[in-house]
């Protein structure tokens, strides 16, 4: 039915949609825990164009350069996914486990898991495990995840180890119109962005360099752009991190905060917990949107970005988003439409700003 209904809607999409969907169903469905991103890096580089040269530097991010000269602008989505870390495997064949990145817990219990074992020998199945009671607790118990094993070397003969990640299986799921859902989709849709942006960049209208960073380890401390940025120093002259505008735009939500409808567009993230946006960057980000009928909307949000790690070295930050609905949850919302403007809005701040 689900494929059906997919199929369906295809049919319908105009070829910007089709195209939008491709790389994100790919993406999305690559799993890629921070510092674990080896999966989703190889899909960003099958997914690029022919002609784009890619180098990995020493954390591991992955660089498309783009141009010559003057100013040197940075443009950077992360690989990297929310998910968990075996921190040992217990007497009883269960494994304790801790989070990589913020987000609550409780949305996985009761869930099945996937702990992503050694390259090649494949994903272990297994549970994270309910809470072991029916008295309403006010702190659930620690989560763990179960293999089936019931003892410790049994989950080590399956293949278990300290330090593998885990996460939940997951699939990109087609809803009604151009919306979807999933996990994953933060910073997928950065990702994508960056890819469709590429794909369609007009590289003979670019006077200076701008440098394409998929960034790891955001979810945990923005490492990677951190080692990107103390490589580059103080050569940019801007940063612009594609990143999720974490969005009121959900029933569940007052809207007094952070709102940004889906399929309205691209957002410029004015304000958030990590760095101020001059408000000039912002007038230039949407007049540069405004003159090539790029939907664009201005928000503030909660949460972090990639370029604040640039900031200390005299480099404007200048954040890009996209709304999304239930971060970092299994249940993620987007809109395609919103993917579409974002890598307008990217080709557009490289070719002519």
């Amino acid at each position: 039915m689900i494929l059906a209904l997919t199929a369906l809607l295809a049919m319908q999409d105009t070829s910007r949609i089709s195209e939008a969907q491709s790389v994100i169903a790919q993406l999305v469905e690559a799993y890629g825990v921070s510092g674990a991103e080896a999966p989703v890096r190889e899909t960003v580089q099958r997914l690029l164009p022919s002609w784009a040269r890619t180098e990995t530097d020493t954390a591991d991010n992955l660089w498309v350069r783009v141009g010559q000269g003057d100013p040197v602008v940075v443009i950077v989505a992360h690989l990297d996914e929310i998910g968990f870390r075996v921190d040992s495997i217990l007497g009883d064949g269960s494994l304790a486990i801790t989070n990589r990145g913020g987000f609550f817990p409780s949305l996985f219990e009761a869930k099945p898991a996937l702990v992503h074992g050694d390259r090649g020998g494949g994903d272990i199945p297994g549970i994270f495990l309910p809470r072991d009671t029916g008295f309403t607790r006010r702190t659930p118990p620690r989560l763990r995840v179960s293999v089936g094993a019931t003892t410790r070397a049994a989950a080590e003969a399956l293949g278990v180890k300290a330090g593998h990640t885990i996460t939940m299986p997951k699939q990109y799921v087609r809803l009604g119109g151009t919306r979807a859902t999933g996990r994953s989709f933060d910073d997928r849709m950065g990702c994508a962005a960056l890819i469709l942006a590429l794909r369609h960049l007009d590289r003979a209208k670019l006077d200076h360099q701008v440098i394409f960073i998929f960034s790891v380890r955001e979810e945990i401390g923005l490492e990677g752009a951190a080692a990107a940025a103390h490589q580059l120093g103080t050569t940019p002259r801007r940063v612009h991190a594609v990143d999720t505008f974490v969005s009121a735009d959900s029933p569940l939500e007052l809207p007094n905060f952070a709102v940004a409808p889906l399929g309205a567009g691209a957002v410029a993230r004015a304000l958030d917990n990590s760095s101020i946006t001059p408000p000039a960057y912002v007038d230039s980000l949407a007049q540069i949107a405004r003159a090539r009928g790029v939907a664009l909307q201005i928000g503030t949000t909660n949460g972090g970005n990639d370029g604040s790690v640039f900031t200390p070295y005299g480099v404007v930050d200048v954040p890009i988003g996209w709304p999304l609905r239930y971060s970092h949850s299994p249940a993620e919302v987007i809109d395609l439409k919103d993917l579409v403007s974002l890598a307008d809005l990217v080709r557009a701040v490289a070719e002519d700003w």
